[in-house]
């Protein structure tokens, strides 16, 4: 069964997945790169629309929110969750495309990003610290990599770069979810306090 599903996802993909994703993103970086302004904002938006969408098709996603509903007894919400991913998603797909529109190093997003991630472990409960350092791996799944990668390598062949500023999108996808993640632990632990006072 696995290996039937693994080949039929394969296909899928291969045959789907990748070349939609490449197409949209080719199309729309084209026309970003000739005529500029609305068409950089509609595939930013586009982008963001998309990481927020894909990122509830990955199957590790529903799991890894399941079991965190049911470890806290309820407590955290699947639906809360899944939203705080898929805005981290979403915010993490349409840097990359300024990234690719602009051409700025990675770097001045992957440091400050991962510095703040690391700052909020000190603020945030230790439960949501590990669920927001785990969904940053689960969000950059098989969805995320078929889909999403072709988008953006299509859209940066429309580029100067001739390709290579699709480099580093799955590393912003693993970096957004930590931030987000402990961004509701922080607003959690501040609206337990509330209610226990």
């Amino acid at each position: 069964y696995c290996f039937i599903g693994l080949v039929l996802f394969l296909m899928g993909a291969e045959g789907g997945f990748m070349p939609a994703g490449e197409t949209l993103g080719q199309t729309l970086g084209h026309l970003a790169a000739m005529k500029g302004s609305f068409w950089t904002v509609l595939v930013v938006a586009v982008a963001f629309v998309l990481g927020a969408i894909i990122v509830c098709a990955e199957p590790a996603v529903w799991v890894l929110t399941q079991q965190v509903e049911e470890a806290s007894g309820g407590t955290i919400k699947r639906k809360i969750m899944l939203f705080s991913l898929s805005l981290g998603v979403a915010f993490s797909i349409a840097l990359s495309i300024m990234k690719i529109i602009y051409g700025f190093s990675i770097w001045y997003i992957l440091i400050p990003g991962y510095a703040i991630a690391l700052l909020l472990t000190f603020f945030c409960p230790p439960l949501f610290t590990g669920i927001a350092f785990d969904s940053g791996g689960v969000a950059s799944g098989p969805m995320t990599s078929t889909f999403i990668l072709s988008f953006t390598l299509g859209c940066s062949a429309c580029t100067m770069d001739s390709g290579t500023g699709a480099f580093g999108v799955i590393a912003l996808v693993a970096m957004t979810p930590p931030i987000a993640i402990q961004i509701l632990g922080i607003i959690f632990r501040l609206k337990t306090k509330e209610r226990d006072s």
